[in-house]
């Protein structure tokens, strides 16, 4: 039985990390094949395109995020309200973490992508829209919760805005390079999801 390989998950890490600091248009295969340490002839065995590459890497990066928002967001024993501030918290400590551990703040590499890309690479943007419209649904979940105990609006725009008003506060972190641009973050959203 022969050894298995790790070249396809190396290429999907190094191309989420490498999309994640320098962009879509900064980053070539070769310079993501030398982060992988992988052949360029291997490349293409895994992904037909750069593209194809792009989107696996931004379905990985999904995957893993779309447990922690369902983990955070889920029925539990904090009220709903209190889950969607931890999943608010859990997105800011990221920054901050980021900004420590590499001293930028890199912002969310599915709404980079999504400002880099706008009207180009049809089928990455098709695919970010997706993205966003599942986390818009996991928000509406909790705050349809919300509202079965007290006066929070949980219709499908209202959960879009939340997930709009994060993704504007990590762009300004980021362009800002200051993680504490989302200090106020779960006060504003507080005032964005209460109805009346």
């Amino acid at each position: 039985m022969g050894r298995s390989s790790t070249a396809q998950e190396r290429l999907l890490d190094a191309a989420c990390e490498l999309l994640h600091i320098r962009g879509y248009s900064a980053v070539g295969v070769a310079e993501i094949c030398a982060r992988a340490d992988v052949r360029k002839g291997s490349f293409y065995h895994f992904f037909a395109s750069k593209q194809a590459l792009t989107l696996a890497a931004v379905d990985s990066h999904w995957t893993v995020q779309r447990q922690r928002w369902q983990d955070l967001l889920g029925t539990g024993r904090q009220p709903p309200l209190e889950r969607l501030r931890l999943l608010l918290d859990a997105q800011a400590a990221a920054q901050r973490a980021d900004k420590a551990a590499g001293g930028t703040v890199r912002g969310c590499l599915l709404g980079n992508l999504a400002l880099e890309l706008s009207g180009q690479e049809r089928e990455i943007q098709t695919r970010l829209a997706e993205i966003f419209e599942e986390q818009a649904a996991l928000v509406r979940g909790v705050l349809a919760e919300a509202a079965e105990t007290g006066p929070v609006a949980a219709d499908t725009a209202t959960a879009r805005a939340v997930v709009a008003h994060l993704e504007g506060a990590v762009l300004l972190a980021k362009l800002a390079d200051d993680p504490g641009r989302l200090d106020g973050l779960w006060p504003a959203v507080q005032r964005l999801v209460r109805a009346g």
